[in-house]
């Protein structure tokens, strides 16, 4: 037998082993939208309560408010909010228990552990036909990675996000609590036509609004209709965020939209455009071709040379204009990360058990699937978005620093990025761009629920583990401020003390709504779900090609 057909064979036994066994769990298909796949209902065994008094004993509090590790502490959850953090010992003193809460109706042993506020990704999408059709497969991702809020921008078609976002705000399914932003023009029943115009752009507004969005998300559009949507969207306190095509900064840069009222900008487009030196456009080549997706992103990052430099007048002064305005800046620093290093983003060791194979053929080169640009990636290529990062970087740590709001988003599902190890990554290289990882974790969940918030005449009520906050938690059993790498569904490698080594971490529980899932229970469920997938993609195979 050849050596394929004995591959095929092996994972043809796996994978029916796996569905002959009668404790897998059922991922039953849905209401379909567009392509789009609606997530199970939860199943009984899926999340432990929400309980009248839940306790979370002896752990070690990191609060989100950039505040240093305390504890241990006992958090007291009563439904799904937070009632009460009470500190119960110091490090090296014995507990008092004459301190500690009692009464519960449930409780989680955490003491030696981390507990942490539930991460806020801002840039998410679901996924759909080609990528990632099943939406459990994303949501037990996200929430396996401590993910409890996900804005969608947007999740999917607008029926989609507002059907899934009703169903996981009354815990009907396994997810994070979703915040839907939405696309002008988009909504099945709009019957406005296209908004090209101010009078159509408010129009639109106040029926997204009737329909129940918390945002708009923009790309592009001729200045008066950014403006009327950007308005009307702040009279109905809804939050605005702007992904800026490239086809678009020459007309209306970051710092542009900035002062026009936008509330956030997410990537980076833009803002290099706001620190042009010596030109108003990019210096494109005479053969360049925006549809043609590698001369889209390898071209972009050449940008990197043609700006003020750090520290200079120009540099200062749009980061000064933007703090001023209160921008907030969504960088999603992992999407473009395969550009500096495409072989690590391929290879990373989550896509053999994680990555479906529809999401990794959506992956392979191709001029047809978007973020698939790889036609010939070279190292000037990544030489390029080195520099480019390293500027970028600059800037991202330099506004921080100066009291900027820098927020988490993650953009999974595109260019090797997967769905809650991209969030990770997202940590680690704000990390690498000078954030404290106490500040990394700020970005992650208090400042990420100030963006929500921008436009909300209410403080927020998630992203701090504080009396009143929602119970929205991530528990891990080794210290994130050590090493970022512990959040990590794979865990991080380490040498223990007796000469073995073995991997640690990887988020134990998630706790959202006061409803305790086990994280690592979510991973086995994604790894099932890719192992019955590549099982049906064998047996639909011709023979000779695996």
């Amino acid at each position: 037998m050849r050596r394929n057909e004995l591959v095929r064979l092996s994972v043809l036994t796996l994978a029916l082993s796996i569905v002959a066994s009668p404790d897998r769990p059922t991922f039953a298909l849905q209401d379909e939208f567009g392509g789009m796949i609606a997530a199970p209902d939860r199943r009984p065994d899926e999340g432990d309560g929400p309980f009248d008094r839940l306790i979370i004993r002896g752990a070690t509090l990191i609060d989100g408010t950039g505040a240093p590790p305390v504890g241990p502490v006992d958090i007291v959850i009563e439904g799904n909010r937070i009632a009460e953090v009470r500190g119960v010992g110091s490090p090296g003193v014995p507990i008092n228990e004459r301190r500690r809460p009692q009464n519960a109706d449930h409780e989680v042993d955490a003491h030696g552990m981390y507990v942490l506020p539930g991460f806020i990704d801002l840039h998410a999408h679901t996924g759909g036909a080609g990528k990632a059709p099943e939406a459990e497969y994303t949501y037990k991702l996200w929430m396996a990675h401590g993910i409890t809020t996900s804005r969608g921008v947007p999740h999917g078609a607008l029926e989609f996000s507002l059907h899934e976002r009703e169903r996981s705000a009354n815990n009907q399914i396994v997810a994070p609590r979703m915040v839907s932003y939405a696309t002008p023009g988009s909504g099945a029943d709009w019957d406005g036509g296209a908004v090209n115009d101010p009078q159509t752009a408010r129009a639109w507004v106040r029926y997204a609004a009737a329909k129940g969005v918390e945002g708009l998300k923009l790309s592009g559009g001729s200045n008066d209709v950014l403006a009327a949507l950007i308005d009307e969207a702040h009279k109905h306190h809804l939050g605005t965020v702007m992904h800026n095509a490239q086809l678009s900064v020459a007309d209306h840069n970051s710092l542009d939209m900035a002062r026009m009222g936008l509330d956030s900008m997410t990537h980076y487009y833009g803002l290099f455009e706001s620190l042009y030196k010596d030109m108003s456009v990019q210096d494109y080549p005479p053969d360049y071709n925006y549809a043609n997706e590698q001369d889209r992103f390898g071209q972009v990052a050449r940008q990197w040379k043609m700006i003020h430099p750090p520290g200079s007048e120009r540099w200062n002064e749009v980061m000064e204009e933007m703090l001023a305005l209160d921008f907030y800046l969504n960088p999603t620093l992992n999407i473009y990360s395969a550009g500096r290093d495409l072989m690590r983003a391929a290879t990373a060791e989550w896509h053999e058990q994680y990555t479906l194979p529809s999401q990794w053929e959506f992956y392979q080169p191709s001029r047809e699937a978007h973020g698939s640009y790889w036609y010939y990636w070279t190292t000037w290529d990544e030489v390029a978005w080195r520099n480019f990062y390293r500027i970028w970087m600059q800037f991202l740590d330099q506004y921080k620093d100066r009291g900027g709001k820098v927020t988490t988003g993650s953009d999974s599902g595109f260019i090797y990025q997967l769905y809650g190890f991209a969030y990770i990554l997202e940590l680690e290289m704000l990390q690498e761009a000078g954030f404290h990882p106490l500040e990394v974790i700020r970005a992650a969940t208090m400042h990420s629920a100030m963006e929500l918030n921008k436009q909300k005449d209410e403080p927020i009520d998630r992203g701090v583990v504080r009396p009143g906050m929602l119970a929205d938690l991530v528990i891990v059993e080794e210290n994130p401020i050590e090493n970022l790498k512990v959040l990590y569904g794979t865990g991080a490698v380490k040498l223990m003390d007796d000469g073995t080594f073995g991997r640690v971490g990887g988020i134990k529980y998630t706790i959202k709504d006061g409803i305790v899932y086990d994280a690592k229970k979510m991973l086995a469920d994604v790894r099932e779900m890719v192992a019955q997938a590549k099982m049906k993609a064998a047996m639909e195979a011709p023979t000779g090609q695996h």
